[in-house]
């Protein structure tokens, strides 16, 4: 049953063709004054040209935009702490775009008649740290605003424990969450919210804890194991189930029972679908009663299929390796389908087996010479959540006072601090 207070899609917020979040003009705004207040990191390989192509950008208005951003950025030194932005309009054209050097400034570019205006600001960025508490009494925007975060915070949790929890099944009123998270000032005004250094998350039943830890910026429970999984939790970031694994239901289109080996989720035609874990695509093609459809062979014996697709995302095709979280398609409704939805569907060495009541593999641990080193981390993260205070770990005394903290107790109390 989905859950009575699920995460909802924020307003104009949505996942363009790679996952780049995009900010929607409305009828009632103008694209000359509209911000752009979510951003994406570039990944480690990815250049700007791919990302223009992938927005929909014919090649030769690309290049036109990527020699206007040359004026102002070196388009091929891009690095994964850079970030971007796109702005498109309600035909899902793309209206501006914004390159954030990290620490320098950032560029943009908007389009102007049948050509692109670019511009440049240099800023200084400040990063400041915020913990909110709260419990779930309606959605969790809702909750957040009313712990005095930023609603964006609840998108951001979502991406943490996406291995872990459902947000639209598995949220449940009277739920208590805190987070520790990182606010970005460009030139004394609020710009972003950064990363979610600490949070926990849970009831009396089930409390999920995420720790941000090492280079790469993973997060990790209590004990130091990564929540990063072998396979995601759902191909569709925010969507519905509308019909689950089963070995006997009745088929809406060919009036008869027979297993379905699949989840079903509903969401509109268009919306991305990421593959669940990183592998090689077996076959992009069409499938008699899946319609378009992708599968993707995955290490330890597993295999994701993806059905009734709109279309395929760029190339992707037999032999191809993609990534976790990778956007591989677009979802439709087309083969035996009564509508737009996403079956997704696994196997485990060529058997079939429920997605939903799988648990995934683990990602590799920390290093056991590197455990001393998360748990004062881990500490320090478990200190500000408790007290509000982010703890300096120059300073000894209070790194005492860290390292005398109690471990998080699994029903959600925490250790008293003096």
């Amino acid at each position: 049953m989905a859950s009575p207070y699920p995460i909802s899609r924020a307003p104009g917020f949505k996942s363009a063709l790679v996952g780049l979040p995009v900010w929607e003009g409305r009828g009632d705004e103008t694209l000359e004054g509209l911000d752009l207040p979510l951003e994406i990191a570039f990944q480690r390989g990815e250049t700007l040209g791919q990302v223009l192509k992938e927005l929909g950008l014919e090649p030769t208005e690309a290049q036109s935009m990527l020699v206007k951003l040359s004026q102002h950025v070196n388009v091929r030194r891009l690095r994964p702490q850079d970030r971007y932005a796109a702005l498109v309009d309600d035909d899902g054209r793309l209206q501006g775009l914004r390159v954030t050097l990290d620490g320098k400034g950032w560029a943009e570019v908007r389009r102007e008649g049948d050509s692109w205006r670019s511009s440049w600001s240099e800023f200084t960025e400040v990063v400041e740290t915020q913990v909110i508490r709260g419990v779930l009494e309606g959605s969790l925007e809702s909750s957040i605003l009313g712990a005095g975060g930023e609603a964006v915070v609840a998108y951001v949790m979502a991406d943490v424990l996406q291995w872990d929890l459902d947000f639209n099944r598995d949220l449940r009123l009277g739920d208590r969450f805190e987070v520790l998270y990182e606010k970005i000032y460009l030139n004394g005004d609020f710009h972003r919210v950064g990363s979610v250094l600490a949070l926990s998350y849970g009831n009396d039943d089930r409390l999920l804890e995420a720790y941000q830890f090492g280079e790469d910026a993973g997060h990790y429970d209590g004990d130091g194991r990564p929540l990063r999984k072998l396979f995601l939790k759902s191909p569709l970031r925010y969507s519905r189930v509308t019909s689950g694994f089963s070995s006997r239901r009745f088929h809406p289109v060919s009036k008869s029972y027979r297993p379905h080996y699949g989840i079903d989720y509903g969401a509109p035609v268009g919306t991305p679908v990421r593959v669940t874990g990183s592998g090689v695509v077996q076959s992009a093609g069409w499938d008699r009663g899946g319609g378009k459809t992708v599968k993707v062979r995955h290490p330890n014996g597993y295999l994701t299929a993806y059905l009734h697709l709109s279309r395929f995302a760029e190339g992707v095709r037999a032999g191809a390796r993609v990534g976790q979280g990778e956007v591989i398609g677009f979802v439709g409704t087309t083969g035996e389908s009564t509508g737009p939805h996403l079956d997704y569907r696994m196997q485990k060495g060529g058997r079939w087996i429920n997605p939903q009541a799988f648990k995934s593999e683990p990602a590799p641990p920390i290093p056991p010479d590197r455990l001393q080193e998360f748990e004062t981390v881990r500490n320090r993260w478990r200190h500000a959540l408790t007290t509000g205070e982010l703890v300096e770990p120059v300073n000894a005394a209070a790194g005492q006072q860290i390292a005398d903290l109690e471990p998080l107790r699994s029903q959600g109390g925490r250790a008293d601090v003096d």
